[in-house]
């Protein structure tokens, strides 16, 4: 008689198990991490509570100053003179005069170095000082 082959059988149930033992393991490992990154933010959140609660208590708890106090004063320290340096004397510069001003304004206009608007703007600067 012929006996069947276990062998093969075996083979296919260590496979198909080893498989599942890998994907339930990989789950498991997955799943205590994220467990462990939650634990660390809820513990840093709750850091964070805790010093923005005694901060405000801080805050509250600091007695005012009345205001009858007297305020005490400290020994004096003297400073030492500073020498204050004197203002760069002024060029004065020549007054132009308003109607050479124009002319050399009229040919920059000429020569395309003015835009009209330019022209117009400078003018009447001109045109107000004269």
């Amino acid at each position: 008689m012929m006996r069947p082959r276990v062998g093969r059988r075996l083979v296919r149930t260590a496979a198909v198990g080893g498989a599942a033992y890998m994907v339930g393991s990989h789950a498991a490992t997955k799943s205590a991490e994220q467990q462990q990154q939650e634990a660390a933010q809820n513990a840093q959140i709750a850091d964070l509570q805790q010093q923005q609660a005694a901060t405000a208590q801080q805050a509250y708890a600091q007695p005012q100053q009345p205001q009858y106090a007297q305020p005490q004063y400290a020994q004096p320290q003297y400073a030492q003179p500073q020498q204050i340096a004197e203002p760069a004397p002024v060029a004065a510069t020549p007054a132009r005069d308003p109607m050479e001003a124009l002319k050399q304004l009229g040919e920059l206009k000429a020569a395309g170095v003015l835009t009209d608007a330019e022209f117009e703007a400078k003018k009447a600067e001109l045109l107000k000082q004269i």
